[in-house]
């Protein structure tokens, strides 16, 4: 484990507040008001365990941020995917505050509730699965020293990240108190599909002892469907 990086650390922090502030202003600037409560919960489920995620990484793993900050995608498929994923999350960030401030959707508080479980438990899978695997990585890609990981959240599915990442994106509208949003979050899914079956021709490709993992491991995103 390499000793504590100032540099990394500050740019680490900047990113936080940044991501802070822009989801911030999306919400609250389209809602018309800081009464918006179910900004208020999402942003402190989001938020919160973020921030001990990455403190936890600074300490036992920067090597595995210095990898997810500095790498960028290569391939051009995986660019348009990348730009697509964005807009849409743009967009399905910006409804829900509309949707409050005109009243579109009467998303029950439970339901509110629920969703930002759901949410918080699909970061908590997702910080499972970088502690399981410091290769996870933003792009697509094998790296030299990179093995096959078959334990932990690797033993559910073959793609634990995409996994967690999807529960976050399909409870986000809910959790915000927007049916409406859902028209934006879901193209997301089949980008997600295409962007992992890319991956996966990748590691058939490339990363050895894959091919027997697939073998081994037969579900790719959800256990006992696909």
């Amino acid at each position: 484990m390499k000793a504590e990086n100032p540099e990394l650390k500050k740019q680490i922090i900047l990113r936080f507040i940044m991501v802070l502030i822009f989801i911030g202003l999306i919400l609250f600037l389209s809602a018309g008001t800081l009464y918006y409560w179910q900004a208020w919960i999402y942003c402190g489920v989001l938020f919160i365990p973020m921030f001990f995620v990455v403190s936890y990484f600074l300490k036992k793993d920067p090597e595995l941020l210095e990898r997810r900050m500095r790498h960028r995608e290569k391939e051009e498929k995986q660019k348009i995917i990348i730009k697509f994923v964005f807009i849409f999350f743009f967009i399905g960030f910006i409804i829900p505050g509309l949707d409050y401030r005109y009243h579109w959707s009467n998303v029950p508080i439970l339901l509110v509730i629920a969703a930002n479980a759901i949410v918080f438990s699909g970061y908590i899978f997702v910080f499972r699965v970088l502690r399981e695997n410091s290769y996870a990585s933003r792009i697509i890609e094998v790296e030299a020293g990179q093995k096959v990981i078959t334990t932990g959240p690797y033993a559910l599915v073959r793609h634990p990240m995409y996994l967690g990442v999807l529960l976050m994106y399909l409870f986000t509208p809910l959790a915000l108190g927007s049916y409406w949003a859902l028209i934006f979050f879901l193209p997301l899914v089949p980008l997600l599909v295409s962007r992992l079956l890319n991956e996966e021709e990748v590691l058939l490709r490339e990363l050895p002892g894959y091919r027997e993992y697939c073998q081994k491991t037969k579900y790719r995103l959800i256990p006992f469907i696909w």
